[in-house]
């Protein structure tokens, strides 16, 4: 199992931040190789992801939601097993820290060696980076859901 610790700074308020983030079936324009997400009730997604030519599908339960503090997800069925959360840290009134920890958990060969390259770490440093070049160059959230769970 992996336990990736990765954090961003964004030139936005933290409400802003959060209530991106939040947008789930938005994820698919700075998350790389997440072909769909579907929000299917509040605390339930279904993903569809494509690394490197291999196609995943499953199922992800919001296990802990706080508006503009953090967002906790376990995968419940499905090719993927992780567990994570997202948590969203004031700076000043203009600038938001995202931290995002989760664990991994490899399945099969090719998994387990891209964990141990790495794989799994830069995509979530990436994702992180395009998640604040996609909120930064809007200024605004694409929705939001300010709903506790």
């Amino acid at each position: 199992m992996s336990q990736i610790e990765e954090s961003v700074e964004v030139a936005v308020p933290v409400t802003t931040a959060y209530n991106q983030w939040t947008q789930f079936e938005e994820f698919p324009q700075f998350m790389e190789g997440v072909e769909r997400v579907e929000q299917r009730s509040p605390t339930l997604t279904h993903w569809v992801t494509k690394t490197d030519g291999v196609r995943r599908e499953f199922d992800a339960v919001i296990t802990e939601q706080i508006p503009d503090e953090r967002v906790a997800w376990t995968t419940v069925d499905g090719d993927v097993r992780q567990a994570g959360v997202v948590t969203f840290h004031r700076l000043d009134a203009a600038r938001t820290k995202v931290m995002l920890q989760f664990d991994h958990t490899p399945e099969g060969v090719v998994d387990t060696v891209g964990d141990k390259l790495g794989f799994v770490r830069r995509q979530a440093t990436g994702d992180l980076e395009r998640f604040k070049t996609f909120i930064e160059s809007r200024g605004l959230e694409t929705g939001r859901w300010r709903g506790r769970v």
